[in-house]
C-alpha cells in the first residue's frame, strides 16, 4: 500500500467519526436534560456499565465523572452477577453503554436493577432494543457507519459513546459550579494540582540547611556558606536576624568581572540590598511567577518580622513539574 493511500484511509476515518460527532449534536435534547438532572438530583453514584469496547469507553466515562466532581463506579457486568451487584444502591443512578442494545450480559443484571429500585440511563446504538424498551433515559448514539471497511469492528460509535458521555460530564460540571480550585483538589499529583495547592512552605529548603551571613561577616566566609549550602545564594542578615541583603553566585561573579581586591570586603560591601523574598504560604506557582519576572533562580522565604526561614530555588519548582 502507497504511502498516500495510507493518508487517505487516515484522512477517511477521521471523517467517519467527525460525522458521527456531528449527528449526535442534534440529540441532545430534553432527553440529555432529563439524564443529567437525574444524576446531579440522585443522592447516590452513578454506576456505569457495559462490556467489552462499551466496557472500554464506560471506564473513561467513569474516569472523567470522577475527577470532575460526579461519583462514579465502573460495574462489569460478568463480575455483577458474582456478587458485584452487592455495590449497587437504591439511591444510586445506573447508565448502560451498548452499541446493540441487546448485549445480553446486560440483560441478565437488568432484573436485579430493577428489584434494587435504580433508575436506568442507556446510551445506546440502537434505541429500539431490549435495553431501549426498559430505560427510563434514552440517550441515541447511533451512527451511520462505522470507520472499519466492514462496518464491524466499533469505531465511530465507541466515539459517539464516548462523546455523549463527555457531554454527561461536562453539563453536570457546569451544573454543579465546579471550579478549577474543585479540579485540583482531585488531582493534587498533577500539574495543575500543584500550580494551584502546593505552597512554598511545603518545598522551600528550611532549617540548618538555609545559607545565612551576618552582614559584618568577610566575603570569603559568605563564600563558603554559598558553597557549602549549594543553593547558589546566602541571606545576609543583621543584628537581629532580619533580612537586609542577598548574595548571589551571579553577584560574585561580577565583583570579579571588575577586578576587585575582595581580601578586605564584606558582606554588606557586596549584597544586593534588595533581596526578593515572599511569605511561606504563597502558592509555589506564584514564587515561579516572580522568579521568571525577576530572572533570579532563587527565592528567600521569611516570617512575619523578615527573619529568613528559608530559601526556594528554581531547579525545586522545575523538578515538581512546575517550570
Amino acid at each position: 500500500m502507497a504511502d498516500e493511500q495510507i493518508i487517505e484511509h487516515g484522512r477517511e476515518v477521521i471523517g467517519i467519526e467527525a460525522e458521527a460527532l456531528r449527528d449526535i449534536v442534534d440529540r441532545i435534547d430534553s432527553r440529555f436534560a432529563d439524564a443529567v438532572n437525574l444524576i446531579f438530583e440522585s443522592r447516590g453514584r452513578l454506576i456505569v456499565s457495559g462490556i467489552g469496547k462499551s466496557g472500554i469507553i464506560a471506564r473513561k466515562i467513569v474516569a472523567t465523572m470522577n475527577s470532575t466532581g460526579t461519583p462514579a463506579i465502573y460495574l462489569h457486568p460478568a463480575d455483577a452477577i458474582h456478587g458485584d451487584l452487592g455495590m449497587v444502591r437504591g439511591e444510586d443512578v445506573v447508565l448502560l453503554i451498548s452499541k446493540s442494545g441487546n448485549t445480553d450480559e446486560l440483560k441478565h443484571i437488568l432484573p436485579i436493577f430493577r428489584r434494587i429500585g435504580v433508575k436506568l440511563i442507556s446510551i445506546l446504538g440502537a434505541v429500539h432494543s431490549s435495553l431501549g424498551e426498559v430505560s427510563d433515559i434514552i440517550l441515541d448514539a447511533s451512527v451511520r457507519e462505522e470507520a472499519c471497511p466492514h462496518n464491524l469492528a466499533p469505531t465511530a460509535s465507541t466515539t459517539a459513546a464516548l462523546a455523549m458521555g463527555d457531554a454527561l460530564a461536562v453539563a453536570l460540571l457546569k451544573k454543579r459550579d465546579f471550579t478549577v480550585e474543585d479540579f485540583a483538589l482531585f488531582h493534587p499529583g498533577g500539574s495543575l494540582g500543584k500550580r494551584l495547592l502546593l505552597q512554598v512552605d511545603q518545598i522551600m529548603t528550611k532549617g540548618e540547611r538555609v545559607p545565612v551571613v551576618h552582614q559584618a561577616v568577610p566575603l570569603k566566609d559568605s563564600i563558603l556558606e554559598i558553597t557549602s549550602k549549594r543553593l547558589g545564594a546566602t541571606c545576609v542578615v543583621n543584628d537581629e536576624g532580619i533580612l537586609v541583603g542577598v548574595i548571589t553566585d551571579g553577584d560574585l561573579r561580577r565583583l570579579l568581572e571588575r577586578d576587585t581586591d575582595m581580601k578586605n570586603l564584606l558582606a554588606v560591601d557586596v549584597m544586593n540590598t534588595r533581596p526578593k523574598a515572599v511569605s511561606s504560604n504563597i502558592l509555589a506557582s506564584t514564587a515561579l511567577e516572580l522568579m521568571e519576572k525577576h530572572k533570579i533562580t532563587q527565592l528567600i522565604v521569611i516570617d512575619d518580622q523578615r527573619h529568613p526561614v528559608g530559601i526556594i530555588h528554581l531547579h525545586d519548582l522545575v523538578q515538581l513539574g512546575l517550570g
